[in-house]
């Protein structure tokens, strides 16, 4: 199922994703929070095939009211939100009802070992040097402890090399949003 209406993308970087939205797509409010990046993809949105407007916040406090959008978009971006229940939670805020949440993200390794070395990455060095990421993230349980119903759902290598890295692992999917928003705590 292709994207159509009004989408928000959250984290959108430089706005490397814009050139690809369908001509369904009636327009895009992309949400970033670095000065510099938000400067080049408002350069990107000028060029884009759809309409694209590209604003400053984060993911855990959404600038946008509730229910307004068709569809979001994560693209490598869930690793590093500072509460990653909480941006999933203001996603599912933001959608109206059976929108539908599309997601591309590294998480957590299925192998023991990497998963161990993704934990001992996670509480040293890793977020400080690496933009706060986190590599061993469950971001599908908690996509779906955030009211979505995963639809598809695809586990890969990214790269796909003989040995894996601590963020080879990584899932592409669609979830829609189904259920109200459980509060945990």
């Amino acid at each position: 199922m292709r994207l159509t209406g009004r989408v928000i993308e959250v984290g959108a970087g430089d706005g490397a994703n814009f050139d690809h939205y369908p001509a369904g797509v009636t327009s895009v409010l992309a949400v970033e929070p670095e000065q510099y990046l938000r400067g080049r993809a408002q350069q990107r949105a000028a060029r884009a095939p759809v309409p694209i407007e590209v604003v400053d916040g984060v993911a855990e406090q959404l600038p946008v009211s509730n229910q307004d959008f068709d569809a979001a978009v994560v693209s490598l971006v869930l690793c590093s939100v500072t509460d990653q229940d909480q941006a999933l939670r203001e996603l599912h805020r933001v959608l109206a009802s059976g929108g539908q949440l599309r997601f591309f993200e590294h998480v957590r390794a299925e192998s023991l070992v990497l998963r161990r070395v993704q934990r001992l990455l996670d509480a040293t060095v890793w977020p400080s040097i690496a933009g706060g990421c986190h590599t061993g993230r469950d971001t599908a349980a908690t996509i779906g402890r955030a009211g979505f119903r995963i639809d598809r759902l695809h586990h890969f290598r990214f790269p796909d090399v003989g040995l894996s890295l601590p963020t080879s692992p990584h899932i592409l999917g669609a979830a829609s949003r189904v259920s109200p928003v459980r509060e945990t705590g």
